[in-house]
């Protein structure tokens, strides 16, 4: 890469998941709408012909009306290719395929465990992650060989042990997970100083926030705006919509959307704890007992969120397959629309273009020192040039200490046992989940099926 003028020119990004019909083509939105940097993104991916495919969406960009950058993407059939001399690495990848998630998600069903996500969580988080370690780890080892000094920005679920995996592989890696959970309860806060006190247009970048907790299980230990401090106002909205939900009552068919909230599980883990929980209820939802709010469909309905279905994630892979081939034949044109993710803003801000405070995903060096060294942890964290440090987010309260715990406990166990090729060690973690309340002869009948199920992808494991 070179420095000119306050400009960053020939990057170099390694896009691990390059053949992804969806984030990236957000990413290359972002990319698009910045003006102080530009280079070339190498996509790589198992699938060659969806990134070479992207690699021709992407390469049209440069003439789309918006676009202040003109990057230059390239497919790649090898991980040398991809990674070599990368300054950054992007990972963004499906472990498998909905199939295998199929398994995750619908399989509990059937001893009546339900899961609203089944990516981090849960029964289907853990036999996920029993998948994605090792591509992890090969990933690690690429990064170790081909550009040691690489930025690494990983979107991929389950994030905190994924994440993990690469430290331990690679201690000396750059990583870091990104997550944009936080965001959307930044935004409902905006909502509240609106709705209790008349305080409108509020971005919620306004809203400063300080993070505790595990990815996807985050929470806020404070929060304020300008001079108001945000907590007793959300004490108000909580009460106020804590039987209806924060939303349009009116819309009955609110169930067929299937990232919908009406944030009732968020607000109802306020008044319980006193702590606001900082990630959308579907999430939230996972990492508490089964009995709590997933204890079946109607339970799931009366608090208003939904069970995002495998069936839904197929046939929405099937609209974006279906767009691919528009934007590839040129029948459809490309639209730059930023996404609000922050990926390219940690670029910038690690290139020293701009200074930046955000939440991410990295191992604990003391941010949070009532949770072990090391365990990846969610806080806040400040980005200048070449340096990424944590803010000291403070001990996790008591009153929610044994939720948050217990779930980056887990998260290690399933790790270390997963890196032992241990199953036993695993099903260990299994059968202790919060929501897998089985006996345990029923507990190991599901993580065998579970296992057989995605074999194809478990052949180290045995």
């Amino acid at each position: 890469m070179k420095y000119a003028n306050k400009k960053v020119t020939d990057l170099k990004i390694a896009y691990i998941g390059g053949g992804s019909r969806g984030w990236a083509w957000g990413l290359m939105s972002d990319l698009a709408a910045t003006e102080d940097m530009c280079g070339t993104v190498y996509l790589y991916d198992i699938d060659y012909d969806a990134a070479k495919k992207n690699e021709t969406i992407g390469n049209r960009i440069k003439d789309v009306k918006g676009c202040k950058s003109p990057w230059k993407y390239r497919a790649v059939k090898s991980a040398r290719a991809a990674y070599k001399d990368a300054d950054f690495v992007v990972i963004s990848i499906l472990p498998a395929t909905f199939d295998e998630m199929e398994s995750d998600v619908h399989a509990p069903e059937k001893y009546g465990i339900y899961q609203s996500v089944g990516d981090t969580a849960g029964a289907g988080g853990i036999i996920r992650a029993l998948r994605t370690i090792p591509m992890f780890e090969e990933i690690a080892e690429c990064i170790k060989k081909y550009c040691p000094n690489a930025w690494v920005i990983n979107y991929t679920n389950p994030m905190t042990i994924c994440t993990k995996t690469l430290y331990r592989v690679f201690p000396e890696i750059k990583a870091f997970g990104c997550c944009h959970e936080v965001f959307g309860t930044q935004k409902l806060l905006a909502a509240a100083l609106d709705d209790m006190c008349g305080i409108k247009d509020v971005k919620r970048e306004e809203i400063k926030v300080n993070v505790v907790g595990v990815n996807h299980f985050t929470w806020l230990t404070s929060a304020q705006y300008e001079d108001i401090d945000i907590f007793p106002i959300y004490r108000e909205f909580a009460e106020k919509y804590k039987d209806t939900g924060y939303g349009d009552a009116a819309d009955k068919n609110w169930m067929n959307k299937s990232f919908f909230s009406r944030e009732k599980v968020k607000l109802d883990l306020f008044l319980r704890y006193g702590y606001i929980a900082a990630a959308g209820d579907r999430h939230l939802a996972e990492f508490c007992p089964g009995k709590w709010y997933l204890k079946d469909p109607e339970t799931v309905e009366k608090w208003g969120f939904g069970l995002t279905t495998v069936k839904w994630r197929k046939e929405d892979l099937k609209r974006r397959l279906e767009r691919s081939e528009r934007l590839y034949k040129n029948e459809e044109k490309f639209e730059i629309r930023e996404t609000g993710e922050e990926g390219v803003q940690q670029m910038r801000a690690l290139l020293g273009l701009c200074d930046l405070v955000t939440n991410v995903n990295i191992p604990n060096r003391g941010q949070i020192p009532n949770l072990p060294m090391g365990a990846v942890v969610e806080t806040n964290a400040v980005f200048r040039a070449n340096s990424l440090t944590p803010v000291f987010a403070g001990n996790i309260p008591e009153e929610i200490y044994p939720l948050i715990s217990r779930v980056s406990g887990e998260q290690d166990r399933v790790l270390d046992a997963a890196l032992a090729r241990d199953l036993d060690g695993v099903f260990a973690c299994f059968a202790n989940d919060a929501n897998v309340e089985l006996p345990l002869d029923d507990a190991r009948k599901l993580f065998d099926e579970m296992i057989n199920n995605t074999k194809k992808y478990l052949k180290m494991y045995f």
